[in-house]
């Protein structure tokens, strides 16, 4: 009987599909942190009566056909990159996105990644590094002595030294890298993405520019789950995997009907 196979494949595809929803759910709190979205595809259809056919010799033609399908399969799981909402810190090294865009950060191997996550620091020698101590991209290098920093909606970085003449010095320029599909962006943890073909190159510009988005000091971007939303969508998903459960259970009885008849 078919069922089993297809109620074995609804109840993977609602696995996968809450595996999706609990990431979401425990990155609720992550900084930058863009959720996902299961999408499933039909499988192919076995035809028992192509539809169109003829159904006689008259030339009669069956209107609807007979197709069984096959079941269920996972599509993609797609990042959904909406805005998150902007939380004030005070911290100037915090730094926020409102728009489209994404910080560049350098690896330890060289390549560039991307995060929406903008609550950076200083290290020793005074760069602006990640919390796990990666620059980003161009370097932004803050002189020692400086007493405050300020970081304007297009990226420029500003310095107050110490001193009589508190007057404040440009020390570099925050740039922000877009793309034609941020969804096809790689997640690799660490609140980084690496290019891929579906994503496309990026477009290198300042902030506040050609509808790159502006920076905001002193602020981060909160995750974009919506905990309503997820609930809900989890206990459809629960409801989904207990329906075909109970199919396979029905298949199950009705198999044992037959082996008792014969």
């Amino acid at each position: 009987m078919r069922a089993l196979s297809t109620a074995s494949s609804g109840m993977l595809a609602q696995q996968l599909n809450v595996e999706v929803i609990s990431n979401n759910i425990a990155n609720i709190n992550t900084t930058g942190f863009k959720r996902q979205r299961a999408e499933f595809q039909d499988l192919l259809y076995q035809n028992l009566d192509r539809p169109g056919t003829q159904s006689n010799a008259n030339g009669a033609v069956l209107p609807s056909g007979i197709q069984i399908g096959l079941g269920v399969r996972a599509g993609s799981v797609y990042r959904i990159t909406e805005q998150g909402s902007l939380n004030q810190t005070t911290n100037e090294f915090d730094l926020a996105i409102a728009g489209r865009g994404f910080f560049q950060v350098e690896l330890p191997s060289g390549d560039t990644a991307y995060t929406r996550a903008g609550n950076f620091a200083i290290n020793a020698e005074g760069i602006l590094v990640t919390e796990d101590g990666y620059q980003i991209e161009p370097t932004i290098t803050i002189p020692q002595g400086t007493i405050e920093v300020s970081i304007a909606a297009d990226g420029t970085v500003q310095a107050v030294l110490g001193g009589a003449t508190a007057t404040p010095q440009t020390v570099g320029q925050i740039t922000l890298a877009t793309f034609v599909n941020p969804g096809g962006l790689e997640a690799v943890g660490d609140n980084l993405l690496l290019e891929t073909a579906a994503s496309g190159t990026p477009t290198i510009g300042n902030p506040n520019d050609d509808g790159i988005g502006a920076i905001q000091q002193g602020f981060i971007e909160a995750s974009n789950v919506n905990p309503v939303q997820e609930i809900t969508a989890l206990i459809t998903a629960q409801r989904a995997y207990e329906f075909n459960s109970r199919i396979i259970s029905t298949t199950d009885e009705m198999l044992a009907t037959i082996t008792q008849l014969t």
